[in-house]
């Protein structure tokens, strides 16, 4: 049996790649991108598309995502898993290919499913709005279209965008944490932790305005993006940059508390924090609902009140114990996913195994 991956780009290491990595190991084979980084998976055997010339300018090829996905010659294999947040799932594939996709979320931006992603990117105005109201509806005709045989998603959130946009059934299977690269901080130290990608939707701009009114307390800022330069302008003597780190554990281990103020999909960093023993405090929509209890952290449901959820963290303080913490995150672990995924894999394999061996059977007349 041959075996092909496909997943969106490779550009960086985030959430996605980590799930693809998994993926990889437990079913090697080819792996398909749009925009290959050769940092980034380095020594496998990755096939970008021919758009890969222009990856500098990645976010502007949006339209041309659809032809150049299902460009990839993938008739060779069997078996298809694809690792998908935009376009991966719309390959073209035969009838007797099997394709399971891990869905970590429908395309955010073309089904602006909050109702705040034009607005927060500017596509509500001028020219990207004339854009976008033009490039999105066929992006959404195609993304449905896609030749899935089986989905899994990685929460109970992205499960119920499945069904509600698709009108499909998907299979939740969280994606895994390298919770023993996060060892257990009984010691906490006097910061607050806000850990993340500096892009607009992580809304890291939230915590750093809030801390601007809480001169008293410390707010520690680490990850790099586009919009760094802009929180550093925001940001007041309390708040420190501490920009990309490759080792994020001993930061996330001595936080009091890790702020999460997006609206996430799954979000590996709160598991990570939790496997330190660090409580989070976090905003009470997507998927970090299905991670987080009141035993391990407490969340906010207006995106601005993080001053008040700190001020409700701090009368809370001692019912938190770290142990119990990292011992709750240690049901997300790479073991657990390794698992759950192998199985599901088989059991749909074995089952489309059977049902290729009964048709070559009716097809021979026995």
């Amino acid at each position: 049996m041959s075996t092909v991956l496909v997943h969106d780009w490779l550009l960086f290491e985030a959430g996605a790649e980590k799930v693809l990595a998994e993926m990889a190991k437990l079913f090697p084979g080819p792996i398909y991108t749009l925009f290959s980084d050769k940092q980034v998976f380095a020594g496998c055997d990755v096939r970008p598309s021919k758009l890969n010339v222009a990856k500098t300018f990645y976010r502007h090829l949006l339209p041309f995502y659809p032809r150049a996905v299902q460009r990839f010659d993938l008739s060779e294999a069997d078996l298809i898993l694809s690792s998908s947040h935009a376009v991966a799932k719309g390959i073209r594939k035969r009838p007797d290919q099997l394709h399971i996709c891990y869905c970590h979320t429908p395309m955010r931006y073309v089904w602006d499913l909050e109702g705040e992603y034009r607005q927060m990117h500017g596509l509500d105005r001028g020219i990207k709005k004339w854009v976008a109201d033009r490039v999105f509806p066929k992006l959404r005709e195609f993304d449905c279209q896609a030749q899935v045989d089986f989905f899994v998603a990685n929460s109970q959130t992205v499960a119920e965008r499945i069904k509600r946009l698709y009108g499909r059934e998907a299979t939740v299977i969280y994606p895994p944490v390298d919770v023993e690269k996060f060892p257990l901080v009984e010691k906490k130290e006097e910061f607050y932790l806000a850990h993340s990608r500096l892009v607009p939707y992580k809304r890291i701009d939230l915590v750093v305005k809030a801390f601007a009114k809480m001169p008293q307390h410390k707010l520690v800022v680490m990850g790099s993006g586009p919009e760094e330069k802009k929180l550093r302008k925001l940001a007041t003597p309390n708040v420190t940059f501490l920009g990309w780190q490759k080792e994020t554990a001993e930061v996330l281990g001595k936080a009091r508390a890790l702020i999460f103020p997006a609206f996430e999909d799954f979000g590996i960093i709160p598991v990570e924090a939790m496997a330190c023993g660090t409580p989070v405090i976090a905003f009470g929509k997507g998927g970090v609902t299905e991670t987080v209890n009141e035993n391990t952290g407490l969340f906010f449901y207006d995106q601005e009140a993080i001053a008040e959820a700190i001020e409700e963290f701090e009368e809370k303080e001692q019912m938190f114990d770290p142990r119990t913490i990292r011992n709750h995150a240690l049901k997300f672990s790479r073991e657990r996913f390794t698992k759950e995924f192998s199985q599901f894999v088989t059991h749909h394999l074995t089952r489309w195994r059977a049902g290729k061996t009964a048709s070559a059977s009716d097809e021979n007349g026995t």
